[in-house]
């Protein structure tokens, strides 16, 4: 069997070019479809085939392989010495003989059937040629364009492939119209029996980095680094972004002149708003950052549980936790730490309840002691009594000593009153002598 030179070649080149496959796959098709095409005609699925095909000329040659036997049982893959040293001598049991059987035409069925052999190992080569190119780019941004909607599914058209992207990688009330372009994000790639499977997305924290990537500069070439994305696809986002060049401000650079930058980016995500905060080691100015626009009081660490207590005043404590809570649940993302917001006023009620549990403690205390001085123990009543005793003791002596000293009082005052008395009476008697002695 041979085929026009020219045509084989230009066929081929066509194929390949086509289907981006390589020419290899384009020759083993053929091959098997002229395998198929002599089984149907002249034999069956038991005989070992093999097709030579000149890829210059295009011409083919089919050899039917048998095995050397001393007894056949299998004639579709068996033959005797005797047969085959009439075919070609010198041959021995065990070694192979080809054996030239390439019809002259093949019929219409033959045909067909090689047709339909053709197409199935180009689309099986074309499906891993898709995979093999895809596999290698996931993590990457993709630009696709809108072939139809059916429902809430979105088609896309892709390099040679198509995709579709599902509702939840869809942003939330985002509009596809057909022949519009779309930026999405190839998030994974598997091989299935119906060919390669893209699974793309718009809601994916990676497609805001690979768009950082496409519109500044300084994350492309790796000055600006980003350290964490945490998103809620079409409402907000918010990125943490560091610098290893001192002399680039990282949030400037992503920021761009009056806003450039960010606002392409978010044009690109259905005018998400994007926050970019500036990286620190310390916990709380990260912490503040976050939480941004809110204003924090005080906050509290709890390290084995990886959470943290933030204390706002009343009017920021909306602006803390956000719309639908969005922005506690973002800085928590960021941080990797679980966020509860409470009032201020609230720490300061804990604090004066505390207060006062502490002074009633105190003042019960002062009760107990006090108590305790009016109401004695036992002991202390017995030496109460004791130390009675011994006072009423000593004041009964000391009465005692008071009127034994109040009668010697007395006794001298008599002796005192008496001298007078006698000394007068012995100065009569002295006088009386004298006068009768004169």
């Amino acid at each position: 069997m041979s085929i026009n030179a020219q045509n084989f070649a230009a066929a081929i080149n066509q194929v390949c070019d086509e289907k981006k496959i390589d020419a290899e796959s384009v020759f083993e098709a053929v091959q098997d479809a002229i395998k198929a095409a002599y089984r149907k005609d002249f034999g069956n699925r038991d005989q070992n085939l093999e097709v030579i095909l000149d890829k210059e000329s295009g011409k083919t040659a089919v050899l039917l392989v048998k095995t050397i036997v001393e007894k056949v049982e299998n004639h579709q893959a068996e033959i005797s010495v005797k047969d085959a040293q009439q075919i070609k001598k010198g041959l021995k049991v065990g070694a192979k003989i080809k054996i030239d059987v390439t019809p002259l035409d093949y019929g219409r069925i033959a045909s067909q059937s090689a047709k339909q052999v053709i197409i199935q190992k180009i689309q099986e080569a074309e499906r891993k040629a898709i995979y093999t190119e895809y596999s290698g780019r996931e993590d990457e941004l993709l630009n696709a364009l809108v072939h139809r909607t059916e429902g809430r599914f979105v088609h896309l058209e892709l390099d040679r492939t198509t995709a579709v992207l599902e509702p939840r990688d869809q942003i939330p009330r985002e509009r596809y119209q057909q022949g519009q372009r779309v930026k999405v994000y190839l998030e994974k790639v598997e091989l299935t029996p119906r060919g390669s499977m893209l699974k793309v997305s718009r809601t994916h924290p990676r497609l805001i980095f690979r768009l950082m990537e496409l519109e500044i500069p300084e994350v492309r070439n790796g000055t600006v680094v980003v350290k964490a994305i945490a998103r809620d696809a079409g409402v907000r986002c918010k990125i943490v972004v560091d610098s290893i060049d001192s002399n680039v401000d990282p949030v400037g650079a992503c920021v761009g002149q009056k806003g450039v930058r960010i606002q392409n980016i978010t044009d690109e995500v259905n005018g998400e708003r994007i926050d970019v905060i500036e990286y620190s080691d310390d916990f709380e100015t990260m912490l503040k950052e976050t939480l941004s626009p809110a204003k924090i009081d005080y906050f509290v660490k709890h390290d084995d549980e990886k959470r943290v207590e933030v204390y706002v005043a009343e009017d920021q404590r909306a602006l803390a936790i956000g719309k639908s809570g969005q922005n506690v649940r973002l800085a928590g993302e960021i941080m990797g730490w679980e966020i509860d917001i409470l009032n201020t006023a609230e720490l300061e009620g804990e604090v004066k309840l505390k207060e006062e549990e502490n002074s009633e403690k105190s003042t019960g205390k002062k009760e107990e002691k006090t108590k305790a001085e009016k109401e004695p123990s036992d002991s202390d009543s017995q030496k109460d009594g004791s130390k009675k005793d011994d006072e009423g003791k000593k004041s009964s002596d000391s009465k005692k000593e008071e009127k034994e000293s109040d009668a010697e009082k007395k006794e001298e005052v008599k002796k005192d009153e008496e001298q007078p008395a006698d000394e007068l009476k012995e100065e009569k008697k002295g006088k009386e002598q004298e006068g009768s002695e004169k």
